[in-house]
């Protein structure tokens, strides 16, 4: 993968170059995650993030159940008692 060298801004600003915007499908004012790790800063957009956080969910749980269908039942169930 290609890098760059980019500088700091005195206001702490990261410029992302423009082939790394186009490529995570960044655009001006877009939201991105920060993650300080071992070994440095990841940036990461927030797609790639919630699609971690996905993966992350499914782990714990079997294919075969839908946990959003369990949820919605369980607050319908709630509304109804109400």
């Amino acid at each position: 993968m290609p890098s760059h060298a980019v500088k700091i801004g005195d206001d702490g600003k990261l410029l992302i170059p423009n082939d790394f915007r186009r490529e995570l499908g960044l655009d001006a004012g877009d939201t991105v995650t920060v993650e300080l790790t071992e070994d440095g800063l990841r940036v990461r957009s927030l797609s790639a993030a919630i699609r971690t956080a996905q993966a992350i969910v499914r782990g714990f749980a079997p294919a075969e159940r839908s946990l959003s269908d369990e949820l919605i039942a369980e607050r319908r169930a709630n509304a109804e008692r109400e």
